[in-house]
This record gives C-alpha cells, sequence and structure tokens, in this order.
C-alpha cells in the first residue's frame, strides 16, 4: 500500500497576520514537518490556492474572502515554517476565475499524480479544516481512495462557531479516520 502526505494550503495567507489568517495556523508547523519526513509516505504534496487577481471568490468580486493567495504574491507562498525539502510536489488549486477551489482534486493533477504513483491512502494536514481540508477529504473518498486526518496538524476558520467540529464530523461521516 502506497501511501501520501497531503499538506493543504499551508501559505502565508492562511496563517495569523495573512490576509485571510486562520486563528492559530501557524501552530501546526511542527506536526506537519514531523509528518512530512516520515518515511511512511511515498509522495509529500503540498497545494497552493494560487488566485488570478480578479478570482470570483474576492468581495471585490462578489465572492466572501477577502483578497488572499493572488498568483506570485508573497501571501500565496508556502508558509517559511514548512521545511520543504520533504515536499516533493507542489499542486496549485483555485486558479480558474469561477471556481471556489476548495479541494484539491478541483481541475488540478493531484488525482493523476496520485494514481501514476500507485497512492491508495493519503494523510491529509494543513489549512483550513472546515473548507479546504474538508473538500479535499470529501472528493478523496469519493475517488476511493483512503483518508487519515491528523487532528493536530489542522485549523478551522470557524466563520461560523463550531464550524470545524462539523467538518470533522462530515468527513468522519465520509468514512475518514480523524485522530
Amino acid at each position: 500500500m502506497a501511501e501520501a502526505l497531503v499538506i493543504v494550503d499551508f501559505q502565508n495567507d492562511f496563517t495569523p497576520g495573512g490576509a485571510l489568517g486562520v486563528p492559530e495556523g501557524d501552530r501546526i508547523a511542527d506536526r506537519v514537518n514531523e509528518l512530512a519526513a516520515d518515511e511512511r509516505f511515498d509522495l509529500v504534496v503540498a497545494t497552493r490556492d494560487w488566485h488570478p487577481s480578479d478570482h470570483g471568490s474576492f468581495t471585490e468580486q462578489g465572492g466572501i474572502w477577502p483578497v488572499h493567495c493572488v498568483q506570485g504574491t508573497t501571501g500565496a507562498e508556502l508558509y517559511p515554517g514548512l521545511d520543504r525539502s520533504h515536499v516533493d510536489v507542489v499542486v496549485d488549486k483555485g486558479q480558474p476565475r469561477d471556481t471556489e477551489g476548495y479541494s484539491a482534486f478541483q481541475e488540478t493533477t493531484l488525482e493523476e499524480l496520485l494514481r501514476e504513483r500507485g497512492i491508495d491512502r493519503i494523510t491529509v494536514v494543513g489549512l483550513a479544516t472546515d473548507y479546504c481540508v474538508k473538500n479535499t477529504v470529501l472528493d478523496a473518498r469519493r475517488l476511493g481512495i483512503d483518508v487519515d486526518v491528523d487532528a493536530a496538524a489542522i485549523r478551522a476558520v470557524d466563520v461560523q462557531p463550531g464550524d470545524g467540529e462539523r467538518a470533522i464530523a462530515e468527513m468522519r461521516a465520509a468514512g475518514a479516520d480523524v485522530r
């Protein structure tokens, strides 16, 4: 059984002080790095929101989010506390202007990459639990991929109180192992 670690959107704009900072989003760094160095993973993938400057999710375009993770900006870069030496591949997502791009599988090469490498189980970590982590996990389950979620290496935006807890319940209901 081949396994991959998928680090979802651990980017500057999603950590405290960023354009869309997730509370305590930076505090997952040690656990993420520990997992990325774990030799059980045959592949380590980091995803990035990589939006055009006029992305439809931005409030200026009628969306619900402040401008964040614009292609080529410092905010869109991976968080400096992430040890990139263990990352094999970076997959950019959220590029089409008219899509949310919450899932790392939506209009990306991630599924193809995992299939080519014979990966049938992934561990998902990153930001944010209630959006991109959740949607990535749900899509992986729909694709028949076994999923573990490391609860010590995720954080929620919690736009509404309890969103993160509800996302965890939804991932578990879909068959993901969250621990």
